[in-house]
């Protein structure tokens, strides 16, 4: 995609389907004559004009409004042109099929073809042409399709912030400093029979340390933000009957999951996303674990564990009515060794005690920690939404969250573990100053690849195909 980055690009903007407004968008350099043939007229740029569209002998497909952005003043930087009509997929698709047919045709005024090359765009292809004339960077192309796929308005407003360019800025403070370090050390290094020692001088440590402490605020603000993303997947598990199925549908509002008396009802996993303070907690139930002869429940149990071996938090729930029957517990502390031995350490495990409602009287065991509540009348489950939040690390809403992605929290820890190999190496400044400008140089790298500044094509590929057609 790359590679045909010159061509003139058209597509339909707006969503599949029927709607009272569709739009259908060109950009590419010298789009004047297309314009007039589209349109029967010449456009004031920047002004709308209400008028009809014209097929090629002068018919009307539809009357809509056309505007005119002249490059470089247009989303792309380059030629752009609107055309604004009713929202029929049919009227649509003649819009653009006539697009097509009079770029190819000769415009009698130079003897040449008005548009030659335009083509249909690909997924991401406008905000790829933005970001390649640097109307934008990388993360406010990525905050583009994060704002349209937000699925809360914490999501929303955080995308909205980086979109605005917040995050861009942080980044690039955090690399002006890091180069005027590196111009320190570089100096060093090109001038070492210099009687002034620039790194002592300039308080090279000083400029380290405060650095390290802005990447900090940032990354706390990142994570955040790729949380507001990205979410976290919450996956219930327990033996048969606990209640799994009552809590998700207790979690998400709305009876998602059977729920009978019968033990091994569900069989397969039913997923749902629920919101908490704005973070999308994709809550998973699965099957009971025990053992089983069942051919279909054992299939069940099997994928069950495959969920929870991917998750990144587990609810283990506890039957308050039966955690004193010595075969109930003995399964219970089974699955608990099982799911420290097959769960990385970093995956937490919280225990839920349910159905405190029909016995009060049976007490939580006094040597585990978790939250007690009932998933039919909904005590507690206050303190388990709280609870989840801790889990997934959130803070808490903040003016100050842009939305981010796995990527930009990966470059951000790359950077941060350059620095502390540099904040090393600065110890032996006179042994090691080539290591400590290439650890520095690193560090710089990965946080141009977060704005786009030094990033692969291969990168560019992956982030734009994941848009829609027409952005």
């Amino acid at each position: 995609m790359l590679a045909q980055h010159q061509d003139p690009i058209v597509a339909i903007a707006t969503a599949p389907g029927r709607g009272a407004v569709g739009i259908v968008r060109v950009s590419g350099r010298g789009l004047t004559a297309l314009a007039q043939a589209l349109c029967g007229k010449t456009l004031t740029a920047r002004q709308a004009a209400y008028l009809p569209f014209q097929d090629a002998d002068g018919g009307v497909i539809d009357q809509g409004l056309a505007l005119y952005f002249p490059g470089p003043h247009s989303f792309t930087g380059e030629d752009v042109l609107e055309l604004q009509a009713h929202g029929g997929p049919v009227v649509l698709q003649l819009l653009l099929s006539r697009c097509l047919q009079a770029a190819s045709e000769v415009d009698p005024t130079h003897g040449k073809a008005r548009l030659p090359g335009l083509r249909v765009a690909q997924p991401g292809e406008f905000t790829q042409r933005a970001f390649l004339n640097d109307k934008i960077d990388l993360a406010q192309a990525e905050a583009i399709a994060d704002l349209i796929d937000a699925s809360t308005s914490a999501a929303a407003r955080s995308a909205s912030r980086s979109l605005a360019g917040d995050f861009s800025r942080d980044i690039h403070v955090l690399r002006d400093a890091l180069i005027h370090l590196r111009m320190l050390v570089e100096a060093t290094l090109d001038f070492p029979e210099e009687e002034i020692d620039f790194l002592q001088k300039a308080d090279a440590q000083g400029q380290l340390d405060r650095l390290h402490t802005q990447l900090s605020t940032v990354m706390q603000r990142t994570r955040q933000g790729a949380l507001l993303r990205e979410g976290i997947k919450v996956v219930i598990a327990g033996q048969p009957n606990a209640g799994k199925s009552s809590l998700l549908n207790a979690l998400a509002g709305a009876e998602l999951a059977i729920v009978t008396p019968i033990a091994g009802t569900t069989r397969d996993v039913v997923q749902q996303t629920i919101q908490i303070e704005g973070v999308p907690l994709h809550v998973i139930d699965t099957a009971g674990l025990r053992d089983s002869v069942d051919e279909v429940e054992k299939i069940g149990i099997e994928r069950a564990w495959g969920q929870i071996q991917t998750a990144d938090a587990v609810l283990f729930l506890h039957d308050l009515t039966r955690v004193h029957e010595p075969d109930y517990a003995l399964a219970d502390a089974e699955i608990s060794r099982t799911l420290i031995e097959k769960l990385p350490v970093n995956v937490a495990v919280m225990d839920v005690w349910n159905k405190c409602d029909a016995q009060p009287e049976r007490a939580v065991p006094t040597d585990t920690k978790g939250v007690t509540l009932s998933a039919k009348t909904g005590q507690g489950l206050t303190a388990l939404r709280q609870q989840l939040l801790a889990l997934a690390g959130w803070q808490h809403a903040s003016e100050g969250v842009y939305i981010a992605r796995a990527r930009h929290v990966q470059a951000l820890n790359e950077v941060h573990a350059h620095l502390l190999m540099a904040h090393d190496l600065l110890q032996a400044q006179a042994q090691s100053l080539d290591l400590l400008a290439e650890e520095l140089r690193l560090a710089q790298n990965a946080l141009n690849a977060i704005t786009g500044e030094f990033s692969s094509d291969d990168l560019l590929g992956v982030i734009f195909s994941s848009f829609c057609i027409g952005k």
